[in-house]
């Protein structure tokens, strides 16, 4: 069977995980992961190759039913495999474990612990409007949130869902008044409703792959399944419910931007909830989006804090990863140590300032195994041994259409930007070999 090293059980640490996230905390998880700085940033993206609101709507829709089948496919794995890992144990199990090892290889190295330090510097920069520091002093900021961050989910798991369910309570609300504000106090924008372009079938498909990147995050409540209340209900549940509520706020916020600003405007802006917050407060809208900015990073930082840990800790007990990391804080129930080593190597990244490079040349190969992830699910249900407690709507087409989608936003970034691509995937591949040494050195310590 996939995955299953005869050392496993001798690795298994001597604390369990607490059993705390219940289905408020996990949804609260998937959405205040999701929602981090893009919505409030950059919908340019998009808005710069639609030529009308209408079309904009539809592509926040679109990629909004998108993330949601990819969620449907999740709910599957995460209610069939109730242990610590996500998607990590989902490609192990689906395929080989050499498969789990470069989802997890990647996402130590650059996509979560990048993605980590580039959140954590959206953060600081904004902090600076406040706290007028310099570059050093940003990276600083930075990397005191993830400090932060990660002592109080080395606490305990209670702590750090707490924070994240307040920060995600807070971040909804605020979003709330944004919109009534928006349509209430704002005053409609002049000029034409339409941007005179001519959008064509490419343009529509880059749009959509940006508004997926927006929806980035949907998975990492998978990571925590043994810290999960009954998870083969709730991780479902919260999938679907978190997915549904970040459209709807997705498409709110879009409609309020085109509402108060001219669709032009949208589309050349680079700070277009600070423009909307100034053509509805005046001036000082910019100062009360800084904050808004803060508060939403913040949330989404503690979501990824706690999240990627979970997939070091399986990797370990797998005897993919050093033994020590399997540990968990015999009075905490957290995993301190694999924490501790995510803090460590995000810091680096904000403080060398490598994460630029590297994560935005690797964050599309996540794609690759989201695709391989729902085509797994299909050579799982071959497998009899495994019993599910949710059963996806629509199989096999929600997973195909999940799975040509996914392939079809590689294809269209390794076609676009061919040596930025290949580099990224070689950086992937490097795991291939470090791999082989890990197996090596579990398969000798398994006969000694």
């Amino acid at each position: 069977m996939p995955g299953t090293p005869a050392s496993r059980a001798a690795a298994a640490p001597v604390a369990e995980l607490r059993r705390a996230i219940r289905l408020p905390q996990a949804t609260a998880m998937v959405v205040g992961t999701i929602i981090g700085a893009s919505i409030f940033v950059q919908p340019s993206e998009i808005t710069g190759r639609i030529p009308s609101a209408t079309g904009v709507a539809a592509v926040w829709i679109l990629a909004g039913l998108l993330t949601l089948l990819g969620a449907l496919v999740c709910a599957e794995l995460a209610s069939t495999f109730t242990q610590s890992g996500g998607v990590y144990v989902y490609l192990r199990e689906a395929y080989s474990p050499l498969l789990g090892f470069l989802w997890g290889w990647a996402m130590l190295w650059v996509m979560h612990s990048g993605i980590l330090a580039a959140i954590a510097t959206v953060f600081a920069r904004y902090a600076a409007v406040f706290i007028p520091v310099g570059d050093r002093g940003t990276r600083g900021i930075a990397a005191g949130v993830i400090v932060l961050l990660s002592a109080v989910n080395v606490v305990g798991v209670r702590q750090g869902t707490m924070v994240q369910t307040l920060f995600t309570a807070g971040k909804l609300l605020a979003i709330a008044i944004m919109v009534l504000a928006a349509f209430l106090l704002g005053t409609p924008a002049g000029g034409s409703s339409e941007v005179m372009l001519q959008a064509g079938p490419t343009d529509f498909l880059l749009a959509i792959a940006a508004g997926l990147f927006a929806f980035g995050g949907w998975h990492m409540v998978t990571y925590s399944s043994e810290e999960t209340v009954e998870p083969e209900r709730t991780i479902p549940r919260a999938l679907v419910a978190g997915t549904l509520i970040v459209t709807l706020c997705y498409v709110l916020l879009n409609a309020a931007y085109l509402y108060v600003l001219p669709l032009e405007a949208v589309a050349s802006s680079t700070r277009v909830a600070a423009d909307a917050a100034d053509a509805v407060l005046g001036t000082g809208g910019a100062r009360a989006m800084s904050a808004l900015v803060m508060f939403s990073t913040f949330g989404a930082l503690s979501g990824i804090v706690l999240a990627g840990p979970r997939v070091y800790l399986a990797m370990a007990r797998d005897g993919l990863l050093f033994r020590g990391l399997a540990a968990v804080h015999p009075r905490r129930q957290t995993p301190h140590r694999a924490i501790a080593l995510q803090a460590v190597i995000s810091v680096a990244l904000v403080l060398t300032g490598t994460y630029r490079t590297l994560f935005t040349r690797v964050v599309y190969t996540e794609w690759i195994f989201f695709g391989l992830m729902a085509l797994g699910l299909m050579r799982l249900r071959r497998r009899p041994d495994l019993a599910r407690g949710y059963s996806i709507w629509g199989y096999p087409w929600v997973p195909l259409i999940f799975a040509l989608c996914a392939f079809a936003i590689v294809v269209n970034q390794i076609v676009s930007e061919p040596a930025q691509s290949l580099t990224g995937l070689g950086l992937v591949l490097l795991g291939v070999p470090v791999y082989a040494l890990w197996a090596r050195s579990t398969r000798q310590d398994a006969t000694s």
